[in-house]
């Protein structure tokens, strides 16, 4: 059993940490990826960094306004999951493949 000990030695620095290696993972995902469905994960991905900066600063500094502004972050993933994904079928329907360079085929 975990003594309560362990959940107190854990701070601010430690969830930045934590925020900062989640949004690197992610930046690397959209950087040296070419798939569109990787490229929204990862970008999912850098959006829950800054979720977990949010909620982390809340907590400490002890406002609800970190956590209400994850709420607008996460209106504004699932809307961007949303587009991203109907590009991302409209590709594979035209082309039988996910690659971001047949995104520039979509004009006119």
């Amino acid at each position: 059993m975990l003594s309560t000990d362990l959940f107190t030695q854990i701070g601010l620095g430690h969830y930045l940490v934590l925020s900062a290696l989640l949004f690197c993972c992610g930046m690397a995902g959209v950087l040296l990826r070419r798939n569109a469905i990787v490229l929204l994960m990862s970008i999912e991905l850098m959006l829950n960094a800054v979720n977990v900066s949010f909620v982390a600063f809340s907590r400490y500094l002890g406002q609800q306004e970190g956590q209400i502004m994850v709420f607008f972050v996460m209106t504004i993933a699932a809307a961007e999951a949303a587009v991203g994904l109907a590009l991302a079928v409209s590709i594979f329907k035209r082309f039988r493949e996910v690659n971001i360079r047949y995104f520039e085929h979509l004009k006119g």
